[in-house]
């Protein structure tokens, strides 16, 4: 696998997580005529953006293997964790937390549980990309 191709992997995964959390669905609720709309697509595209979170962390575990080698590579041994709690995070907000903020339960509580939780995927996919960018 290329040597650049966990950066890349992990610039979509942050990059995709920041354009959704804090540009498109704020925008949402600023400019669709009902919070219920926004709310609505804005279930459609988290929904989404969990799959992309997804696949992305999968992706870096298998980039994380060196080829015909059970060892990992170098840049991944020290973000393993990193890659696994987005992966778990993201999960558990698509699994646990969106069916309850959907179902209008307790919604200000799994909107802020959600909400900490996007966040600290946000900051996993942040310390990937800042450390498959870095020099090796």
């Amino acid at each position: 696998m290329p040597r650049r191709f966990p950066a890349l992997v992990a610039a979509l995964w942050w990059g995709s997580l920041t354009t959704i959390g804090f540009l498109v669905v704020p925008l949402l609720f600023m400019h669709l005529p009902t919070p219920a709309m926004a709310g609505a697509m804005a279930a459609r595209l988290f929904t989404a953006q969990a799959w992309v979170s997804v696949a992305c962390g999968v992706l870096l575990l298998v980039a994380s293997r060196q080829r015909g080698s059970t060892a990992m590579a170098d840049w991944a041994a020290p973000l393993l964790g990193f890659i696994l709690a987005g992966l778990l995070l993201a999960l558990l907000s698509e699994f646990a937390v969106a069916p309850r903020i959907v179902a209008r339960e307790n919604l200000r509580l799994w909107h802020s549980v959600g909400s900490g939780m996007y966040l600290l995927q946000w900051l996993c996919a942040a310390v990937v990309l800042w450390r498959t960018t870095g020099p090796r």
